[in-house]
């Protein structure tokens, strides 16, 4: 399932590379491309990524909850301290909600390097716990499976899949990366998904085998609950924690710009500022300004820093706050009623991940590669034209039986 996921990853990040050439150099985006197919389309990817980056913040508060109440363990007792749903609270009201109120996010740059170092520590913490395993973890050591899983867990397959296909999305940070390149030629940019894919998968499969092998059938969504208590856990548990409290802004924000243009679309209400430049049509991508009308009022005006702008769309100080104060409240109510990490990954995974990771470059794949072709098309451009089409179905599959199982997982 890893090596297939990120093979079908890579083949989409390829596509995205092959059809970025369909859009002015440096230009290029997924509501750009969206135009060029379908522009009422565009809704469509607004939904997924405001599903993708809400589910993935409501993830990072899930494992606030399970990991805060460990972490307080080691130095109190105290029972409403070691409340799952009062962490939770805490943690949102007095770290992740002012975090997410920031016009921008450059300050989080450096904070960023903890959260690599926190990814960098937890993969080190699980291996030398496999290697050299003390007596308390060789007790929570449960049945190992080489081959198929135990009959029990014959449905887990379609739980977990989704789980895989969200661990390779990066597809809408592609679109960014190739605008940022010299050069934009498919032979160029292509190096870079293979480079970051393979990584991935290898470290994958390490740490996956690892942490599988360690404790077999028993082993939870969020491995380093498993761990017994000890400096070495808890410092890899505080790591965790500062990763999502500085992570979920990130979220927050391509989330909120995406559910900003679906209310824009309902309300019919006409958000381009092109009509001001008639003669020289301007084309949307993730590094334009929101604002190019001087006659807006700037003090009311917030722009968003998102990984996607689909339109040229003014966000005004009171959308901002109520758009914001939505997804915070949202994000907490299903996080203290939803404790499995799995679950909420494996919905997630199924529907946006799904989304931006396979039907939609898929579709692109396949409605745009070619078409500069009169006569014949080269062998090469119709493998990567129905590769596309592929994807397209495959991604189709996967949110559908997928989310059904993952709706029904217990």
């Amino acid at each position: 399932m890893i090596v297939l996921c990120g093979a079908c990853a890579m083949q989409s990040l390829f596509i995205q590379a092959r059809v970025a050439k369909y859009v002015p150099q440096g230009r290029a985006s997924f509501s750009a491309l969206t135009r060029l197919i379908n522009p009422n389309l565009g809704i469509v990817f607004d939904l997924a990524i405001a599903i993708k980056c809400f589910g993935v913040g409501v993830s990072y508060m899930i494992v606030v909850g399970d990991l805060m109440p460990q972490i307080m363990s080691v130095w109190t007792r105290n029972a409403w301290l070691l409340s799952r749903n009062v962490q939770i609270s805490l943690i949102m009201l007095f770290f992740v909600a002012p975090l997410s109120f920031l016009k921008k996010l450059n300050s989080l740059r450096y904070a960023s390097m903890v959260a690599i170092s926190s990814v960098a520590y937890l993969c080190v913490l699980v291996l030398l716990h496999y290697v050299a395993p003390s007596d308390e973890i060789l007790r929570l050591k449960g049945r190992i499976s080489y081959l198929l899983p135990p009959q029990s867990h014959d449905l887990n397959v379609l739980n977990t899949l989704p789980i895989f296909v969200f661990a390779y999305t990066c597809h809408h940070n592609m679109f960014s990366i190739i605008n940022e390149q010299r050069s934009s030629r498919f032979e160029h940019v292509m190096k870079i998904p293979l480079i970051a894919i393979s990584l991935a998968l290898i470290l994958y499969i390490a740490i996956g085998c690892a942490g599988y092998l360690t404790f077999g059938d028993n082993i939870i969504g969020n491995i380093i609950m498993l761990y017994p208590q000890a400096v070495s856990s808890t410092i890899g548990r505080i790591a965790i924690v500062l990763l999502v409290m500085l992570a979920f802004p990130l979220q927050c924000h391509p989330a909120r710009a995406s559910i900003h243009q679906i209310l824009q679309h309902f309300a019919e209400e006409d958000v381009s500022i092109s009509a001001t430049s008639a003669d020289e049509p301007t084309v949307a991508t993730e590094s334009s300004p929101l604002i190019r009308d001087s006659s807006l009022d700037l003090n009311e005006v917030i722009e968003e820093e998102s990984i996607y702008q689909p339109k040229e769309t003014p966000l005004r100080g009171k959308s901002f706050i109520v758009i914001t104060c939505s997804i915070l409240v949202a994000s907490y109510l299903v996080a203290i009623s939803v404790s499995s990490l799995a679950r909420v990954l494996a919905i997630v995974g199924a529907t946006g991940s799904t989304s931006i990771s396979f039907i939609l470059p898929g579709l692109f794949g396949y409605k745009l590669i070619g078409t500069e072709h009169k006569t014949a098309v080269p062998l090469t451009t119709k493998i990567f034209k129905y590769t596309g089409l592929l994807l397209f179905i495959w991604g189709l599959i996967i949110m559908i039986t997928c989310l059904t199982a993952a709706l029904k997982l217990n």
